[in-house]
């Protein structure tokens, strides 16, 4: 049961410290780009265009509607507003948006900040997932002055895809994985020459099978269609999990 316990815990593991990205998605009717980065448990807001501008991102499809939530940056200090309908947006008591970098180059302005997903009260929550939001966005150039109804605006789609961080990234370079996943006949080994034997398990802790590696494949022809759990004991001492689907 400690094992089938151990085996579940780390394959959810990767999901918990997953991080996702919508990519930067330029906004063509106000001359913007914006892009939105998460983690377990912040989201980070890249908004780039004119640097006279009040520039603006609402959450939803359904506009300035009463009670939207939005970020905009404009003159004054607050980032995080609720819009009221056809009318100047309402800065929110609470300022969950924490504005962490306004840099100016050239003609174009780029704002940087970030917040829980959850954010505060009456705000819109944003997931840690892949999957996608729907925004609304504004622009009054020449002019950082709040206002509503932007003289540029429009609506567009933010799709997540999942990402990894710089040294998430440089982990997993060094990372014994196997793939393809799912396989039907065989899986091959990244950094095969780390591992020093394999005990796989079926989804209910049983161990079907030790090997030890001679290269940088093994044929698996012989394992039933279903989940599979590899806990490979590496030459440094160490033991790293993988779960296999076979086909």
């Amino acid at each position: 049961m400690k094992k089938v316990l151990l085996l579940a815990n780390l394959a959810l593991a990767p999901l918990m410290w997953a991080q996702f990205s919508s990519g930067t998605v330029v906004l063509p009717s106000a001359g913007m780009s914006v892009k939105l980065d998460t983690n377990a448990t912040t989201v980070t807001l890249t908004l780039v265009g004119d640097s006279n501008s009040m520039m603006g991102i609402g959450f939803g499809n359904v506009g300035m509607a009463s009670g939207s939530d939005g970020f905009i940056y404009n003159s004054s200090a607050n980032r995080d507003y609720t819009f009221t309908g056809m009318t100047t947006p309402t800065a929110d008591a609470s300022q969950d948006w924490t504005q962490t970098s306004n840099t100016v180059s050239g003609s174009t302005r780029t704002v940087v900040a970030t917040r829980s997903l959850n954010g505060g009260t009456g705000d819109f929550a944003i997931p840690n997932a892949a999957g996608s939001i729907n925004i609304f966005y504004a622009r009054t150039a020449g002019s950082q002055n709040l206002g509503y109804h932007g003289g540029s605006r429009g609506y567009a789609t933010l799709t997540f895809g999942a990402t990894l961080g710089t040294a998430e990234t440089a982990l997993a370079n060094k990372k014994v994985m196997l793939y393809p996943n799912p396989a039907k006949e065989s899986v091959s080994f990244k950094n095969a020459d780390k591992i020093k034997s394999i005990a796989i398990y079926e989804a209910t802790g049983r161990k079907v099978k030790t090997l030890i590696v001679d290269g940088e494949n093994i044929n698996i022809n012989d394992l039933k269609a279903g989940n599979y759990y590899f806990e490979m004991t590496l030459k440094d001492g160490t033991t790293s999990y993988q779960q296999l689907i076979k086909e």
